[in-house]
């Protein structure tokens, strides 16, 4: 992997993933799976970031998924496949267990593992030229079990199955109707309306956020809640014992913006 294929920043307590590959449409190698679970990891743990923001390179692309001229070396056969498909997993469940928000700002095409990986974070913001689908029908390959929970979750069954069967691509606005993004915003806009979200969520409470994510994925595992540990229930009133809480009540009865600072 070159050390430029994703670039890592930090600022305003964002910190800012790119997939730099534009001119194979931030096609995602082996190696980039890889490296990308471990930023981020380093980002979870990172107390000066509240928010992180994946994003690729150019106009053109999120990412275009798997770079496909590797399946020779990595995708093979089936044992191949096993281990390429770990470090898929490995950076999806790193993303969905990041912590913090994570905010996927979408340019041009989002497609096949791009895709996928989109689903395993918070919020989805697409520009009005972005493409979606998973045309992996097309390879003659399937999408595995965290990656078909993650899709059905957010768009459902029947649309699921109906990108996996067609290998359609859907535009921006088709996309938004079926719940795959969040909000659709002008090209030339969305880079500065994903800033401002970004900025909006960082200035609220982390432990809360932090919180929010986990009850919503014991949600989704146990929609009954009829599991509910002593844990998960200490976990929901946990915000209390915090000087988080102190400080918003306080600054909303003084008629201040709070200052939170994560503990």
């Amino acid at each position: 992997m070159a050390d430029d294929d994703i670039l890592l920043g930090v600022s305003d307590q964002i910190g800012t993933v790119t997939f730099n590959r534009p001119e194979r449409r931030n096609a995602i190698s082996f190696e980039m799976w890889h490296h990308l679970r471990r930023l981020i990891v380093d980002l979870s743990a990172n107390d000066e970031v509240r928010v992180i923001v994946f994003r690729g390179a150019g106009d053109e692309a999120f990412s275009a998924g798997a770079d496909i001229s590797e399946f020779e070396t990595h995708r093979q056969n089936s044992a191949q496949a096993t281990l390429y498909n770990a470090a898929f997993d490995a950076a999806m469940d790193a993303a969905e267990a990041a912590g913090k928000p994570t905010i996927v700002m979408i340019k041009g095409a989002c497609v096949g593992g791009g895709c996928e990986f989109s689903t395993a974070c918070d919020l989805r913001i697409a520009a009005d030229n972005a493409r979606f689908g998973v045309p992996i029908a097309r390879l003659g390959l399937p999408i595995a079990y965290r990656e078909m929970r993650r899709m059905i979750r957010t768009i459902g069954r029947a649309k699921t199955m109906e990108l996996l069967y067609t290998a359609d691509l859907v535009p921006a606005e088709e996309a938004h109707r079926i719940g795959l993004v969040n909000h659709v915003v002008a090209l030339d806009e969305v880079e500065s309306f994903t800033r401002e979200m970004a900025l909006k969520i960082a200035a609220l409470a982390p432990v809360v956020h932090r919180v929010h994510q986990q009850v919503a994925a014991t949600v989704l595992e146990d929609p009954s809640l009829a599991g509910l540990t002593a844990a998960d229930q200490a976990l929901a009133v946990s915000p209390y014992d915090t000087e988080d809480f102190q400080e918003g009540w306080r600054a909303f009865l003084e008629k201040r913006e709070p200052e939170f600072q994560g503990r």
